[in-house]
């Protein structure tokens, strides 16, 4: 009898225990929807708190916290405390960490048809980038990280990049010739600025920084309020506004941390990460002219190049990635039209 009722309770606590597993199935795949505790998520990027990345982020963190009514926390990382780009994305493929606001030239490594965006002049105006990015165009592409484990939510801004050196005032691609440039690690930035006649070195920001105070690099380039925000007029005497190519950053999650979100959580990051991406947009553009102006006041001598003649000598990087981005290259000028 007694072994009965024993066979009894073991048979009743696997069927509890089973319909227990049906029951959160049905619920979502994510414990933290039950919790009473919210739900924490480490944002990092690798730029500092002056930077267009950190404003975005911190518009991301009040924009989530408030329509979520505190179920979720974002604590950020600045400055690369959590590794550079490359480092961060590879820690979101193994659900290390958890998001981040990266440029798009890292992302490029694990899709590379996102690269599409920063090839040389392909961009007139902010406008133009912003139709494409958040149109059909920059959707399929985001929706291309799924396949490598991340989770593209929406494009913040790096923006138009220009270009700084410590020797010469670049007023004309000849002036590009011989000088050793820093360029990120994605080969649409290192054969344009091959074709400009650079000395192209990729490197990640953080070393770059060092490379430019030791002077074994000439020169570097990004947007205005990179070169503000980490004060390159204390490395770099000339700035060349050459708007050579609108870069994009992204939003992007660990597609496995993603997936575990209740789905009312997932709508709130998805649309905050687009109100943030707008909100960042905005400041940037308020802000330019009155950076421009501090560079000068810290003794930058601030050019306007022939870009004719920067455009000519790019038309090799099209050809090159003409077979390869083609179709997009096809859709973002039909866009424009």
């Amino acid at each position: 009898m007694f072994k009965k009722i024993i066979t009894l309770l073991v048979s009743i606590a696997m069927v509890m225990s089973l319909l227990a597993g049906c029951g959160g199935a049905k619920q979502g795949s994510s414990q933290e929807a039950k919790d009473d505790k919210p739900i924490k998520i480490k944002l990092a990027h690798v730029v500092n708190e002056k930077d267009g990345f950190h404003i975005a982020a911190e518009k991301f963190k009040e924009l989530v916290e408030e329509k979520s009514k505190g179920k979720v926390e974002i604590e950020i990382y600045p400055n690369a405390t959590l590794g550079d780009e490359r480092t961060l994305l590879e820690g979101m493929q193994m659900g290390t960490v958890d998001m981040g606001v990266i440029t798009n030239g890292p992302v490029a490594n694990f899709v590379e048809e996102i690269a599409v965006f920063e090839l040389p002049f392909l961009f007139t105006s902010p406008e133009e980038a912003y139709k494409v990015l958040d149109g059909p165009v920059g959707k399929e592409l985001l929706k291309k990280l799924e396949d490598v484990n991340l989770k593209g939510l929406a494009y913040a801004e790096r923006g138009f990049r220009n270009l700084t050196n410590s020797k010469r005032a670049v007023k004309t691609v000849e002036d590009v010739k011989g000088l050793k440039i820093r360029v990120m690690e994605n080969p649409v930035y290192i054969d344009t600025f091959k074709a400009l006649g650079a000395n192209a070195v990729p490197m990640a920001w953080t070393e770059a920084l060092t490379a430019l105070q030791q002077q074994t690099i000439d020169g570097q380039e990004n947007p205005i309020n990179v070169i503000h925000s980490f004060k390159l007029y204390e490395t770099q005497k000339y700035l060349s506004m050459t708007r050579h190519t609108y870069a994009p950053a992204i939003f992007v999650m660990s597609k496995q941390r993603f997936d575990k979100l209740p789905e009312d959580i997932q709508s709130i990051f998805k649309e905050s990460a687009q109100e943030a991406a707008g909100y960042e947009r905005k400041v940037n553009a308020e802000n330019e002219a009155k950076q421009i102006e501090d560079l000068k006041k810290n003794g930058m001598e601030i050019v306007e190049p022939n870009l004719k003649s920067f455009k000519e000598e790019v038309k090799p990087v099209y050809e090159k990635y003409a077979e390869k981005y083609g179709e997009y290259i096809e859709k973002i000028q039909k866009q424009l039209q």
